[in-house]
């Protein structure tokens, strides 16, 4: 992602790659920049916006890096939980930098989940599978937490109620029916090689189902999301969680 991310930014005729970060390769290059293994190399190369997709432990230590130094940060970094993201909001409010925290970037999966929320007071059941190339640390993503929260949060603004309780009482195998959610919705985590990213939302009512799904073949995909926020977030104060509102969404 982060190779990606430099490609884009430097495509961008608006925009300037002035520093790559990364301390499992330091000393490489990428797009004629060395790649260096600390992030303060970002202050000393006069960074405005950072992107940051590395792993939640080192992001937690970054955004606080960010707040204090007054880089804005767009983070498309997995596995934040919603303490780390209460945190988050404290930082950049205290900040003089903003920062925009996106489960995913991918402008098709934000609409996925724009379209489950239209969906979810209409229907009776709804069950979330999400796919990832097998190198991915954490399950299940956090683009199917949201997704499932979502979901969960329009029920209850329609005022239909929560999801029906899961009538299975016999699990032949343990974890059968996948992990619970938010709002009782059920999700399932597939890892393979192969994969990139994709999400398969399930529907059921009388007599009917409905599919909505999404795949990313290549992580190209999430690019123009990340460009969206990168010039985006320095008017967007304090912390702005998905790109939904940068999408009018």
């Amino acid at each position: 992602m982060g190779r990606e991310v430099c490609l884009a930014v430097n495509a961008a005729s608006d925009l300037e790659l002035v520093a790559a970060v990364d301390p499992g390769h330091d000393g490489q290059l990428i797009e004629g920049l060395t790649v260096v293994g600390d992030v303060a190399a970002l202050g000393q190369a006069g960074a405005e916006v950072v992107v940051d997709f590395s792993v939640a432990d080192a992001a937690r230590d970054n955004l606080s890096y960010y707040a204090g130094h007054g880089m804005h940060a767009v983070v498309g970094t997995t596995g934040l939980t919603d303490e780390d993201l209460e945190t988050a909001a404290q930082l950049f409010s205290d900040s003089r930098a903003n920062a925009v925290i996106a489960a995913n970037f991918a402008i098709g999966a934000v609409l996925l989940m724009r379209f489950c929320e239209l969906a979810a007071p209409h229907m009776e059941g709804v069950e979330v599978i999400e796919l990832h190339h097998d190198a991915k640390r954490d399950a299940p993503s956090g683009t199917a937490r949201h997704t499932a929260a979502m979901i969960a949060a329009a029920r209850e603004q329609a005022g239909v109620g929560p999801l029906p309780a899961d009538p299975t009482t016999e699990f032949v195998i343990p974890g059968a029916r996948g992990g619970e959610g938010p709002g009782g919705v059920r999700i399932h985590s597939v890892r393979l090689p192969g994969l990139i990213a994709h999400e398969e939302v399930i529907f059921g009512a009388l007599g009917q189902s409905l599919t909505i799904r999404h795949d990313s073949y290549d992580r190209r995909s999430f690019m123009p999301g990340v460009l969206l926020a990168v010039r985006a977030v320095a008017e967007r104060p304090g912390l702005t969680l998905g790109i939904e509102t940068l999408l009018d969404l």
